[in-house]
């Protein structure tokens, strides 16, 4: 479908902003929530899911609960640049760092570093094993900087929308 055909209205914007606070919701309350009978909300939620504009439902696990469990680990933001910048480089580092489990995210970015990764290991040897197969044994990758994570202060996977009146 053509992304310019696709219109979304007040209720769209709301499912949307609600799901994405939390999408654990049954259908019943999230119909209650907006005032909406059940089954329209199952069928603008399944729409909205057709369109692409919901990608998945996942559940947040809270890092610091969790390392209270399993040990604490290790949290990266990754710069690197490459040598070649040509698409098929570009497109080569690319499938090589998100086919990495430890790579939560993978952006391409300009000006500056080509990519900046966000990677999550159990602990610093995991880490080192990572960057050796990612960064060290390709012969493309020129400059690696690593900011380890110390605190985070925030952190939200809401993206805004336009207030829209019904």
């Amino acid at each position: 479908m053509n992304e310019d055909s696709i219109n979304l209205d007040a209720v769209d914007l709301q499912l949307l902003r609600q799901l994405q606070r939390d999408a654990s919701l049954s259908n019943q309350a999230l119909a209650a929530q907006l005032h909406l009978s059940a089954p329209t909300c199952l069928r603008r939620v399944k729409r909205l899911q057709s369109l692409g504009l919901i990608e998945k439902q996942v559940a947040i696990l809270s890092q610091e609960r969790l390392a209270q469990i399993t040990g604490h680990g290790l949290q990266a933001i990754v710069e690197v640049s490459l040598d070649r910048q040509d698409s098929s480089a570009l497109l080569q580092f690319e499938h090589k760092a998100v086919a990495e489990p430890g790579v939560q995210q993978c952006w391409r970015v300009s000006p500056g570093p080509d990519f900046v990764l966000i990677v999550a290991t159990l602990d610093m040897p995991a880490y080192l094993a990572l960057s050796q197969k990612l960064f060290t044994q390709d012969s493309n990758v020129r400059n690696v900087k690593a900011f380890f994570a110390v605190k985070r202060a925030k952190f939200n996977t809401e993206l805004p929308f336009p207030e829209i009146s019904r």
